[in-house]
């Protein structure tokens, strides 16, 4: 037996039992890495084992004197259940994140001493420029490299980010005695072509099937926004165990578990906005059957470890087959069976589109941030006002300038490099049209084109596709409540989502650059009907903004009363009047809103405001928008402002600066106070 088949087995009898035996390529993927000090690649389905290659691999490498293997890895779930992994395997592991920065000298302190087995970073550390020191020196003592779920480090991944390239650049540049694994369950070939080249030449590629032989797979169509939330209800009083709901907006979370805990059931929320305690602490609870399902956004998918997780509902379709093969990967690792269905959503492609572009770099705007900066380094404040690009675009554009090392930090300053930069359209052309197919893939699978497994292995150019007998296109039967909920689930998902409070939280500060300084005297805390994709209103609002303005429908003034009934104890002093925002858009559609609320009220309607230029773009930055509204934003002469609490009407709010600037217009003209009162708060 070799060195490297002696410490698999030990590590599969540790992780896995006695009884555990070695597949085939894990054997030879641990042999490359040890005894040739190989470049390998491991494409294998989730719950295959790829952890413990390279669990067997440091286990090998560490006794031989090697030093410790570094792993990148993507999700702080994910290197939560891979520390415990580790310990398992026999191995000390330890993380360093943006999480624990007090740890960090620990760490490196027994990585030094050699007392540390495995370090697990994200690739984010690789742009913070206190790891970066260090950097130096752990690649020096580092045994073994592992890019765990390595799709993200190619532009075709479904997950692709800029640091996982800098990775790439960073870290398979090593000496060519360190090995490099990199291991993934979803790649398609052109994923799998992309990652063996940046590793190298010399790559040794391993792939299996991908098929799920304990999933069946399911497709129910044709479901509005409140019988999903319904249908979901349902299920969950059906389905044994517990699983994931996974749902494709941070919004949808909190609203979805905020019904399924209406309707009795234990469930959690769960976002990349949680703090990491509290992520933490639902990954623990799910992970003993303390929560019958956690409602998440992608957040919680790559790696996070419970083998008998019994299903998976997809609320809204992911973007690709891939990305949907990887989240409902986490479901019957360790069970005989287990459901995963989808429920697609009318929405779905308008929320595939927004992430589609959302990480392109726009040749207009990097010209504008490198034309700014070749007068000097600026902060990421300054860079906003010179440039007018919002803030998180701004963070994403400079994001991939520092990975393609055309800007980098120079203190709290961002500044050039001297490297020149050029707009790949090519590249950026054949994303798009790489996303578009996969776009084109997710509504054929939606629509049921034949057996949903074999459909998810051919779109991952799986080399051994078939037909599964198990899924809702092979049997003819849907799972749970089947093709419809039941109506009194539908009214209670109606009667939640309409009952619902949407707190618009005010601007407290003025931006820089705009004439004004310092705290805000404008907006109070205010209301909307909506936010989002809203279920309880998304169908009716959207003909609102799509369509010729209008008045405001019977049900849209009636639920705007039922709003102002809930809102109306905490108002402190009672509003005096109703003032309806200026709008070239929807000004029919505000004024009959500000009209019958004043007619419900008993209040005067006083119409103070004008618009006398042009609105802002919604992508301009904070100080662009002030800026633009202060000059078109004015008050009327001849209209006396009321000396008391406002009611301020308005179609729509996304950045808020609307009816902020309006409202301090009027807070300087006698107002003592001005509540917005909105119909759609946007994300």
């Amino acid at each position: 037996m070799t060195r490297a088949d002696l410490h698999l087995r030990q590590v599969l009898a540790a992780m896995a039992g006695p009884a555990a035996r070695p597949r085939e390529d894990q054997t030879a993927a641990v042999a490359a890495l040890v005894d040739q000090r190989a470049r390998v690649l491991v494409v294998q389905a989730t719950g295959w084992g790829k952890s413990a290659v390279y669990w067997a691999a440091t286990s090998a490498l560490r006794a031989a004197g090697k030093g410790p293997t570094l792993i990148v890895s993507p999700l702080l779930a994910l290197m939560r259940d891979q520390v415990s992994a580790a310990a398992q395997a026999g191995l000390r592991a330890a993380t360093v994140n943006s999480t624990n920065l007090d740890d960090w000298d620990a760490v490196f302190d027994d990585i030094a001493s050699d007392r540390l087995d495995v370090l697990l970073v994200s690739p984010e550390r690789l742009g913070n420029a206190g790891f970066a020191r260090r950097l130096p020196g752990l690649i020096a003592a580092t045994g073994l490299v592992v890019i765990d779920e390595a799709h993200c480090i190619s532009d075709w991944g479904f997950d692709f980010r800029p640091d996982y390239q800098r990775l790439a650049k960073t870290l398979v540049g090593i000496g060519a005695d360190t090995p490099v694994l990199a291991t993934t369950a979803t790649a398609n070939s052109r994923v799998t072509l992309d990652i063996a080249r940046q590793l190298g030449p010399q790559t040794l590629t391993f792939r299996g099937s991908l098929a799920r032989s304990s999933l069946r797979l399911a497709v129910v169509p044709g479901l509005g926004a409140l019988e999903r939330y319904a249908w979901v209800a349902d299920a969950l009083d059906q389905f044994a165990g517990s699983g994931i709901v996974y749902a494709l907006t941070v919004a949808e979370t909190e609203r979805l578990a905020g019904f399924l805990s209406a309707c009795g059931f234990e469930v959690a929320a769960y976002h990349g906005g949680l703090d990491t305690a509290v992520r933490q602490g639902i990954e623990d609870a799910l992970r003993r059957n303390a929560l019958k399902a956690v409602v998440a956004t992608s957040a919680l998918g790559m790696g996070y470890d419970k083998p008998d997780l019994a299903f998976c509902i997809h609320v809204g379709s992911p973007a690709s087959p891939v990305a949907y093969y990887q989240q409902v990967g986490r479901a019957g690792r360790a069970l005989d069976d287990a459901v995963a269905v989808l429920l697609p959503a009318e929405t779905d492609e308008q929320i595939w589109a927004y992430f589609a572009t959302a990480g392109v770099p726009d040749e207009q705007r990097v010209g504008k941030i490198i034309g700014a900066l070749e007068q000097r380094p600026q902060t990421l404040v300054e860079l906003e006002n010179a440039t007018t690009i919002r803030r998180g675009r701004l963070e994403g554009l400079l994001k991939i300038l520092a990975v393609d090392e055309v800007v980098q930090r120079d203190g709290s300053a961002w500044a050039l490099t001297g490297r020149p930069w050029t707009y790949d359209a090519q590249r950026w052309q054949a994303l798009a049209q790489v996303r578009e197919r996969e776009a084109g893939l997710m509504r054929s699978f939606a629509g049921g084109a034949g057996c949903l497994m074999r459909f998810l292995q051919e779109a991952l150019d799986d080399p051994d596709p078939s037909n599964c007998g198990r899924c809702s296109v092979c049997t003819g039967r849907l799972p749970g409540p089947g093709a419809r909920p039941s109506a009194e689930r539908i009214e209670a998902a109606r009667v939640f989502a309409r009952g619902q409070d949407v707190v618009i939280e005010p601007r407290k500060l003025w931006p820089s650059g705009v004439g004004r300084k310092g705290r805000i005297a404008g907006c109070n805390e205010g209301r909307a009907l909506a936010f989002a994709d809203d279920p309880g209103w998304a169908e009716v609002l959207l003909p609102l903004f799509t369509k010729a303005d209008g008045p405001a429908p019977p049900q849209v003034l009636e639920g705007v009363v039922e709003v102002l009934g809930r809102w109306r104890r905490s108002w402190g002093p009672r509003p005096v009047a109703v003032v309806p925002m200026p709008s070239a858009l929807h000004p029919q559609l505000i004024r009959s809103v500000a009209l019958h609320v004043a007619s419900v009220g008993k209040l005067p309607l006083v119409d103070p405001l004008r618009l006398v230029g042009p609105t802002p773009g919604v992508d301009a930055a904070s100080g662009a928008k002030v800026a633009a509204l202060l000059e078109a934003l004015t008050l009327r002469p001849e209209v006396e402002v009321p000396a008391g609490p406002l009611l301020l009407i308005d179609a729509r709010y996304r950045s808020g600066w609307s009816a902020t600037v309006a409202a301090a217009l009027l807070r300087e003209a006698g107002a003592t106070a001005v509540l917005p009162l909105v119909l759609h708060q946007l994300p």
